[in-house]
């Protein structure tokens, strides 16, 4: 049997170009969800992955849409295998896990990504660490306090909107809520 899995990040996509690729292509069943590919948990593709037997083929339009990481693209490709089905994308036409050629060039493709995200995460390091030794402080800069302790004057004693109260302070909503979640606790 083949199944079609679709997804999209947000609730203002669609599911129609996918579902149209993957009916032309001869999908008996569909399984479709929105959420985010960051994410491992699924409900909809666990619920899939259940349902396979040997010699079932899943087909997706992309690999985005199956995931947005190497180690869970792995992660799910081993999962179909085990259960003797198979895997293929519409899009990048190397990945077709019904035949050996299809398996190898995943199995090769795969390897590079993850060895380019390791050099990535490296070279992330290793600048980090550059920027240290020359008395650089990479990431956030610190909040200054001074403002923060204003907006929630304004806040608290002149009765203004935290929205108001953040922009007058000069320092983001998104600052001023997690101060204040800090100070509750």
């Amino acid at each position: 049997m083949k199944f079609g899995y679709m997804r999209v990040s947000t609730f203002d996509q669609n599911f129609d170009r996918q579902k149209k690729q993957l009916e032309d292509y001869g999908c008996e069943r569909l399984f479709y969800e929105k959420i985010t590919g960051t994410k491992r948990n699924r409900p909809e593709l666990d619920r899939m992955l259940e349902f396979l037997c040997p010699e079932d083929t899943i087909v997706v339009t992309d690999l985005t849409r199956l995931s947005r990481s190497t180690k869970d693209l792995i992660e799910i490709t081993e999962l179909i295998s085990q259960k003797g089905a198979h895997l293929k994308s519409l899009k990048e036409s190397w990945l077709d896990t019904t035949t050996a050629h299809g398996k190898m060039l995943f199995t090769i493709f795969a390897g590079i990504a993850q060895f380019e995200r390791d050099l990535t995460s490296e070279r992330t390091k290793e600048g980090i660490l550059a920027a240290r030794k020359r008395g650089k402080h990479p990431g956030r800069p610190k909040t200054d306090e001074e403002k923060v302790k204003y907006a929630m004057y304004l806040i608290d004693q002149e009765g203004w909107s935290r929205t108001n109260a953040a922009e007058k302070a000069g320092i983001s909503r998104m600052t001023l809520y997690r101060k204040m979640q800090q100070k509750d606790n």
